[in-house]
């Protein structure tokens, strides 16, 4: 299964969903901070979502609960860089449990995960877009009631193609 992302639409199933990318667009050379998302091709890792704000899912894929002091490593100077990380936490760290709905649903997309480079980038994840669906830090959004459309059918072949 394979979902394909091109000029601001993520493409599934002969389905066409609006999304967010990098509020600086696509690239070919990711680095940390830049607000890119990456091109190229991908496989997903694991899914994390806040149990407490959706109703039971089905997912074909490893899928973990969020808990308030869950978050992602994003400095390059950490020996957890790019990595799932527990609060408190010396180094910079994105929280995954927020008081938004952005990361209700986080679909970890393999990039730059192994191995990982410091510097490259790192939280580049599939999680709900802002109601105008503006840019993001590199991840790729789509609205809430799209992403729960798609949600279950991503498994542990799926790739999602990002490009240019």
């Amino acid at each position: 299964m394979k979902f394909i992302l091109q000029k601001n639409f993520l493409y599934f199933n002969n389905l066409k969903f609006p999304c967010a990318v990098g509020k600086n667009g696509i690239t070919e050379n990711k680095k940390e901070g830049d607000g890119r998302t990456p091109a190229g091709v991908y496989k997903f890792n694991e899914i994390y979502y806040r149990a407490d704000k959706l109703e039971s899912i089905i997912f074909n894929k490893n899928a973990l609960k969020i808990s308030k002091n869950d978050g992602w490593c994003d400095d390059p100077d950490s020996e957890f860089y790019n990595q799932f990380i527990k609060f408190p936490f010396a180094h910079s760290a994105e929280k995954l449990y927020r008081d938004d709905d952005l990361y209700d649903i986080v679909c970890v997309i393999n990039y730059n995960i192994s191995p990982t480079v410091p510097g490259k980038g790192s939280a580049i994840f599939l999680h709900i877009a802002h109601a105008d669906y503006r840019g993001t830090l590199g991840c790729v959004a789509l609205s809430k009631e799209d992403l729960l459309k798609i949600v279950n059918q991503i498994n542990n072949d799926t790739v999602i193609e990002i490009k240019n």
